[in-house]
Parts: structure tokens; sequence; C-alpha cells
């Protein structure tokens, strides 16, 4: 494994001692800044930072002792100096970038730390997927930790992914530099149910120290969470109410709000700091998913801090949640998370606490953006062919390959309906009366059509179903082999011409998004890598994905963030219906349900 090493605190510290001191001269030192002290939560006037070797040698009010003649010194002008912003908990591949560009794109709203679970591209390509994901974070400027994937399948039986990840796998996984612990647990009545392989997981990640991640998709808080709990996951960004963030912390647990590019649930749950008034130190920010018109647009941990804020957090404490209540969490309050002595030299400078703009970022003691621009290399891996052809079909699609036959005799029939909910990742189980044509069941009104078309194995099997929401009108069809967690390839339409139409063309270009309406391709967005994402500058990517909304939107669609809700469809760990490869999922009982059934 390459990797750009970092030296350690103990290594360093004679270093840090000397500079401290003033027996040896600092490589940076930022002037004149308030001083945002997380441990204490205080703001202190001119005070100086005194940076060597990449960490904080001082914080001090006067660090002139600490300056020799090639010392780089930044004014800080009054503004104030906060600790670079932590993401507790995301998935890179949602961005649709590489770690690289990701990272290229985050660098100047403010993310110096990130704890990514790149569970993605493992439903894809197994443990050698999430090595090549390792490898790159820890080539990037920034610090990039990595959690080890815990759940491909997320609910076995249920659906058949590309690759099984085992806790063998998570046993090795548990000696590489960058990780950091055990991705999100998605398999919560596994766990509640005391299920050997999970259990296995997560003791192979307790046994090395680390943390285990966890993802509690239940509105039961009852025995079930109990035992979720009993089991080892630490904490949880699967809250959509101020009753969840409560639970989760009162049982020693971390309560991880997210606001992504499609899930607003930072307003409902913080009120248990701001109304119930709760310890925050057991709250955390995060963003989850994040697309790359997002990330381009409104940026990343520096928009949900702002949005906490704007909910009617203190400031100080909403920097707390995204920087040292984060880095306590995963045992690295000695590395990240504030700006003390030892720690990395991951400052942010901005002039206003509230509107939160990033002026200029320095991580691990050098200038890496400006105004809103990257300053430094972001550095590639060099991805393989086999992570680069992932999409196979096995056969050219045609029409018939979407359609749902109806019972014999039947002129109409009751169908069970996945219902899309703006902004949250469940879904409801919803029933709608369709006509039935010449055997075939017809999508009409809110009601359109959804399968989910297998791509690892190249089998040629087609799941079909129905799906609302999403206010699709007049011919037209939308296909993504992002489709959390298993990525086969989820095709969303009203036609199915259209349907094969799309799903053929993804399989030409080896995966990404793409949208026909009338006959004709409106846009596509290429992600070669996994079929999950490219490796092209965000702002490109970014271009592509803002022309896909505005299909989107041309096809009817005035969903916020549609394509998130679009690309979660086939999650089978979160409530109430889900498709995958193998049918139609009751997430509540987690059984196979028919599609269509007989009007009674």
């Amino acid at each position: 494994m390459t990797h750009a090493s970092f030296p350690s605190w103990p290594s360093s510290a004679a270093q840090l001692v000397a500079v401290a001191t003033g027996r040896s001269p600092a490589d940076t030192v930022i002037r004149a800044g308030k001083w945002i002290n997380v441990h204490t939560r205080e703001i202190l006037p001119d005070h100086d930072i005194a940076i060597v070797a990449g960490r904080i040698a001082c914080v001090v009010p006067d660090a002139s002792h600490c300056l020799g003649p090639e010392t780089q010194v930044i004014e800080a002008d009054g503004r104030y100096m906060i600790p670079g912003l932590c993401d507790g908990h995301m998935h890179i591949e949602s961005g649709m970038l590489t770690p690289a560009e990701f990272a290229r794109a985050v660098i100047p709203h403010g993310t110096t730390s990130m704890f990514t679970d790149p569970h993605e591209i493992a439903n894809v390509l197994g443990l050698d997927g999430v090595r090549m994901m390792h490898d790159e974070a820890l080539m990037q400027p920034v610090n990039i930790f990595t959690q080890m994937p815990s759940c491909a399948p997320s609910a076995p039986g249920m659906e058949t992914t590309g690759f099984e990840i085992t806790a063998e796998d998570v046993a090795e996984a548990m000696q590489w530099p960058g990780i950091i612990g055990l991705g999100e647990m998605m398999n919560f009545p596994g766990v509640s149910n005391a299920d050997p392989k999970m259990l296995a997981e997560m003791a192979a990640t307790q046994n090395a120290g680390k943390t285990v991640g966890g993802h509690y998709a239940s509105p039961d808080l009852g025995p079930a969470f109990a035992g979720y709990v009993a089991g080892g996951p630490a904490d949880d960004h699967e809250g959509t109410c101020e009753a969840d963030a409560i639970a989760r912390m009162r049982q020693g647990m971390r309560s991880m709000i997210r606001l992504g590019s499609a899930w607003y649930d930072v307003e409902s749950q913080i009120t248990a700091i701001t109304e119930k008034g709760l310890d925050p130190r057991n709250m955390i920010l995060c963003t989850d998913d994040s697309h790359s018109g997002t990330l381009v647009n409104d940026g990343h941990m520096n928009r949900v801090v702002r949005h906490a804020i704007d909910c009617g957090c203190d400031p100080l404490v909403a920097l707390q949640m995204a920087t040292i209540n984060t880095a306590t969490h995963f045992g690295l309050e000695r590395e990240i998370g504030s700006l003390t002595p030892g720690r990395r030299g991951d400052v942010i400078l901005t002039s206003d606490l509230k509107t939160l703009p990033i002026e200029t970022v320095i991580a691990r003691g050098q200038i890496v953006a400006e105004n809103g621009t990257c300053l430094v290399e972001c550095p590639h891996y060099d991805w393989p062919s086999a992570a680069r052809q992932t999409v196979h079909l096995g056969k050219t699609l045609a029409a018939d390959d979407f359609a749902i036959a109806a019972p014999t005799g039947a002129n109409a029939v009751r169908a069970n309906v996945i219902g899309v909910v703006e902004n949250q990742a469940p879904t409801k189980a919803l029933q709608f009366e369709l006509p039935v044509t010449e055997g075939r069941v017809q999508a009409t009104g809110e009601v359109c059509q959804i399968a989910l078309v297998e791509r690892h194995r190249a089998t040629g099997k087609v799941t079909n179903a129905f799906v609302s929401g999403f206010g699709y009108d007049g011919p037209m069809a939308m296909a993504s082999t992002v489709a959390h967690d298993s990525h086969h390839m989820i095709v969303v339409g009203t036609d199915a011409d259209h349907m094969a139409m799309a799903a053929n063309r993804l399989g030409a270009v080896g995966g990404g998004i793409v949208i026909f309406k009338d006959g004709a391709e409106l846009a596509l967005v290429e992600l070669p890598i996994a079929g999950l994402m490219s490796d092209r500058p965000a702002a490109e990517v970014a271009a592509k994905a803002d022309q896909m909304m505005v299909a989107m939107r041309a096809c009817g669609c005035t969903l916020n963030n549609a394509f998130m809700q679009h690309s979660l469809l086939a999650l089978v760990v979160i409530p109430e219906l889900r498709i995958s490869d193998l049918g139609l999922v009751d997430v509540r009982s987690f059984e196979f349900i028919p599609v269509v059934e007989p009007l009674s």
C-alpha cells in the first residue's frame, strides 16, 4: 500500500518542545487571531498559533519567541481561528467522485478530516475495492480515515451483491494503517438477534481497539433497540426526530445528525440540545451522502455547521459537534479536533462564526485553500481496468423485460407501491389500484414503474415493481448504476421502451446515470469507476449532475435532490418498502411481498 506518512506526536515531541520554548523557530505562525477553544467553549482574543512539522507547538498570546528568519507568518487580523472541520460519517462514493477529487472539492470548505465508509464500492468490488479507496485516501493532504464496511450484503438473504464482506475481511482490514473502525452496522436485526457473523465483525473491531459504527433504521426503541446497543455499535446517524437523538445519547451512543444532499435531519433532532438542554458532547454533525452538485454549489461540513446555527444552536456548540466531539468519538482527540499543542495543524480562518465564510484553510501546517480555491495537489490512485469494467448486463434489454404480468383474467390489481418521502431516507408502503391491459399491469397517474437490473454477474435478470412520488409524466426513464447498497442498476420510468433504452445506454458506457424523454437522451453522467465514481474534477461532474437535475424536472419531478431518493430505492435496510434483485422487500418485517395482488 502506498500512502503518505505523517509523523506522530511522540516522534515530533522534541521539535514541538523546542519551538514552544523558543529554542527553535516555528515553520508557521498564525498571528493575532481569536482562538476558538473547543475544549472549554471559549473565544480567546489576541492569540498566536505556532506550528512545526505539521503539528501545533503552542497557542499563546504572543508567539514572537517562535519566529525565525524562515518562519511563514499568516496574519489572522483578528479573525476567528477554528479547528478544521470533521465529517463524522460519510460515503465518498455518494459524491460520484474518487477520494482525490472529493478532497479537492471539500478542502476549500474547511473540511480537513473525514470518516468514510466505502461500503458502496465494497458491494461491487469487495475487499479489493475497499483497499483502493483506502490507499487513495491516505495519499491526500488532509485526513481521510476509512471505516471497514460491515455489511455487504446489507441484509443477507434479501439481496445479492457483487461481493460479500466476511468477518475475516474485517479482521484483516483492522491491521491496515488508515482503518479507524467498522462502518455502519446496517444489519440491525442481525445484531439484535445475535447473528454470529455480525458479532464476529464487531468483536474484531473492538479487539483492535477501534470504533463500531451504527445504523439503526427502525422507529422501535424497545427491546430490539436495547439489543442493538448491547451488541456494540457506538453511534447512529439514522435518527429522524428528537426522541431518536435522546434515546441514543442516553444509552451512551453518539447521536450523529446529518445534513446531506437529501437528508435534513438536523433541525428535527438538535432540539435535544437547544430546547431540552441535554449535554451536547454526545452529538455529532455529519453529511452521510452529499453529491457533487452540493459540494460545488453549497458546501460540505461548513454547510452543516451553518445550518445547525440557523436551527438555534450556539455557534461554539455547533463547532464542537463538528470537531472535538467527532475526534473524541474515534479516539483521535490527541490528533485532531482542536487547536491545542501536539494536534495536527488543521486551522480555518473565518471572519464570522454565524455565516462561517471559509477564508483560509490550513491542513498539517500548510495553506491548502484560500477564498474558495484549493491550492494543493490531491494525488490520484491508478485505478485498474477491473475497477472500470463493472457493468455486466448479460444481454441487450428489451421492453418485454420491463413487463409486469397480471393474474389471469384480471382487469385491475392491487399493487404494493414504494412511496418516496422528500428529504428523508425512509419510504412509505402504499397500495394503489392499477389497470390491466392485455395481461400487463399499467402504471398510471402518480405511479410509475421501477426495475432493478442485475449488473454484477451478467444474469440478464430484471426485477420489476412500482414507485410513486417522483411526479414523472410523459414517456421517460431514468437509470442509474448508483443503487444503494447492492449497486445493481435502478431504472424508473413511465414507458418500457424508454426503460430499456436507459438501461442499455449505461451498459454501453460502463455505468453512471442517464435520462431519456420522448425518445431522446436528456442527460448523462458517466461514472466509470465501479459504476459509482468519476475521476474527473468535481466541477465537471457537478455540471453534469446539474444537467441531470434539470432533466428530472423536465420529466415532471420537483422533489429536492430527487436523485438521492432514486439511488436509495434498493436500500433494503431502511423501511418501509424497497426493491432488490430478489423481489419487493417489506423492510418492516424483512419479508418479500408480492408486487401485485388480486382485488378482493
